[in-house]
């Protein structure tokens, strides 16, 4: 297991100040995003059709010692504004090319969310099933457009020897180990999940305990923490909608990495990970609106890197 970056915490600096800048924290890992979501101007789709420029780019990454864990192309590609869909989609296709080209295993996408029927403007996230017109949306959705989409695109991802993971994220139909459990036995084993326990956190799921759930299901993982303030949670529970940035009255923000919760929790997820067959990379997500970039970063890889270190698996004393 190892540490890595999704990068478009670092969009302002050039590829080569973005490599130098991790090597001098010891992380020689990166998860590259491509559009849609998240804004990085460090890996182009372009490349597609430019084979000088994907010649210069693998180049430059393996000058450095990089390697990449994923492409991610977080989306919603399942908009009921059919322009979005189209062009998120298309985002997301792009990527799966690229990765075949790059040898990159993995994609990290969203599951999407449809509005609540064909003529929708905006999604509908759909929380509880009473009064029962909700549960009426929550089968259109599954049945009319999220299964035929992901059917296909699993297949198409397949079909290039790569594999979707989705970030379970409160917003779209899959945010949950058991509605992710859905869509991958709708889908297929190409669908999987991006893990990032932050978002279990402040649903009341225990994120060691999910990995239980989740098994072999895990693709890739982001490492990000949650701090609940239990003296907002009665106001408001956990469907917080105040903005990010209002941390004195939500009931819950995301932290960096050891700011919601310290080693001992940390070295326990790395365990379990390992323990059901996960042993790929951490990837640090910044979204720590009290802490910069930087300093989010900088804490993280060596609080991360600490850890990761210290669960090396020893050799056996018999070999």
């Amino acid at each position: 297991m190892r540490v890595g970056v999704f990068t478009p915490l670092l969009s302002q600096l050039s590829l080569d100040d973005v490599l130098k800048k991790l090597k001098s924290i010891q992380i020689d890992t990166v998860e590259l995003g491509t559009g849609n979501y998240p804004g990085d101007p460090h890996c182009k789709l372009s490349m597609l059709d430019n084979a000088t420029e994907l010649i210069e780019f693998k180049k430059k990454l393996e000058a450095n010692g990089f390697s990449i864990s994923a492409l991610s192309s977080h989306g919603n590609p399942l908009h009921p504004d059919q322009a979005r869909a189209k062009h998120d989609q298309e985002v997301s296709r792009k990527t799966i090319l690229l990765a075949e080209k790059l040898g990159v295993p993995v994609v990290v996408d969203f599951s999407g969310c449809p509005g609540d029927c064909p003529s929708s403007k905006w999604p509908n996230w759909v929380t509880c099933p009473w009064p029962p017109d909700y549960l009426e949306i929550l089968k259109w959705q599954w049945d009319e457009v999220v299964a035929p989409y992901w059917i296909k695109h699993a297949k198409f991802a397949a079909d290039h020897g790569v594999k979707v993971a989705i970030e379970m994220h409160p917003g779209f139909v899959c945010y949950s180990p058991e509605t992710l459990l859905k869509l991958r036995s709708i889908a297929g084993p190409a669908i999987g999940c991006n893990y990032d326990p932050s978002h279990m956190f402040w649903q009341g799921i225990d994120p060691i305990a999910a990995i239980r759930v989740l098994g072999d299901s895990i693709f890739h993982v982001h490492a990000k923490d949650t701090q609940i303030y239990n003296r907002n949670l009665p106001i408001t529970g956990v469907l917080d909608t105040k903005n990010y940035t209002d941390e004195r009255n939500r009931a819950w923000i995301f932290r960096t990495c050891g700011y919601g919760h310290g080693e001992e929790w940390w070295k326990e997820f790395a365990s379990t990970l390992r323990m059901f067959g996960y042993d790929y990379v951490l990837s640090i997500e910044h979204e720590d609106s009290l802490l910069s970039p930087e300093e989010g970063l900088t804490k993280a890889a060596s609080f991360l890197n600490g850890i990761v270190m210290r669960q090396q698996p020893a050799a056996a004393w018999w070999v």
